[in-house]
């Protein structure tokens, strides 16, 4: 198996790869087993200055898995999705604005779905001002909990909607936007993810709506608590692209948000989706 160079950028969370190179992404067998290995370790991992092509990106996601193509029309290489806010390069841009806000990808899927494995961003344009992806440590979120709140919110569930997520940016939507955000299917979730690997993290962000048989009220304090105990300073990587920048993260135990930006900025990344197979338990 391919060893990797990695220096870590926090004690919580991120590290950089150095010493490889695009073509090596690409063509190298190993080199994925050793990239899911980092992964689980760093949660995020930034390759910088990497300039990888389109075509270059979705052959290395394929090492880490299946790759998400039901996209497909929003960019001319399959399994590649802009992420901007130009409805010219992504006619759904308005809905990528909720990602300003700390998530968790596939917590409200069409039907049953399992949440993403990982996620590939690279960088083509970047924002003059903000623009930056924060990641945060849900497993480490987890872990600092004590014993006695670990047990007690291993008994809850939450429930997660686009709705929720969306309101955050439209907080008086129209008709047409709240018929919308109503006939995507909500998801009921444990507040803690109890995964194969053993580990356990806390499963927050936009989407979590409510938790099940609680005041909505304390419920939702009670979410807005956890989530500023997730991701706190010493658990929060901030990356500031470069163009040319390929970051990693695991979709699965690791949550993340953009920095806000001139919705005119020409920061434009594209995003390769590795596709997950572990529920949410």
């Amino acid at each position: 198996m391919s060893v990797l160079t990695i220096n870590k950028l926090t004690s919580s969370v991120g590290a950089e790869v150095v010493g490889v190179d695009p073509d090596q992404l690409a063509t190298d067998d190993g080199l994925g087993a050793a990239v899911l290995d980092a992964l689980e370790d760093n949660g995020v991992l930034v390759f910088r200055g990497l300039h990888l092509n389109p075509e270059a990106q979705v052959a290395f996601s394929e090492r880490l898995g299946q790759v998400d193509r039901s996209a497909d029309g929003h960019h001319p290489v399959s399994g590649i999705y802009p992420i901007t806010l130009d409805r010219k390069k992504n006619s759904a841009a308005e809905y990528l604005k909720a990602t300003f806000d700390w998530h968790i990808d596939g917590c409200t899927p069409l039907s049953d779905e399992c949440p993403q494995k990982a996620t590939v961003l690279s960088a083509v344009q970047v924002a003059t001002q903000g623009g930056e992806t924060e990641f945060a440590n849900s497993y480490a979120a987890y872990d600092a909990l004590s014993p006695a709140e670990q047990k007690h919110y291993e008994t809850l569930r939450v429930v997660h909607s686009l709705e929720a997520s969306q309101r955050r940016v439209y907080p008086n939507p129209t008709d047409e936007q709240l018929a919308r955000w109503k006939s995507r299917t909500i998801h009921e979730h444990p507040l803690v993810w109890t995964h194969r690997s053993g580990r356990k993290s806390l499963v927050l962000g936009a989407s979590a709506d409510y938790i099940q048989g609680m005041d909505l009220d304390e419920g939702r304090a009670l979410l807005d608590e956890l989530l500023a105990h997730a991701t706190a300073p010493d658990r929060v990587y901030s990356h500031n692209w470069s163009v040319g920048d390929t970051v990693i993260w695991d979709n699965q135990g690791v949550l993340h948000r953009a920095a806000p930006y001139d919705p005119d900025s020409p920061r434009e990344m594209l995003r390769t989706t590795v596709l997950g197979n572990e529920p949410i338990q």
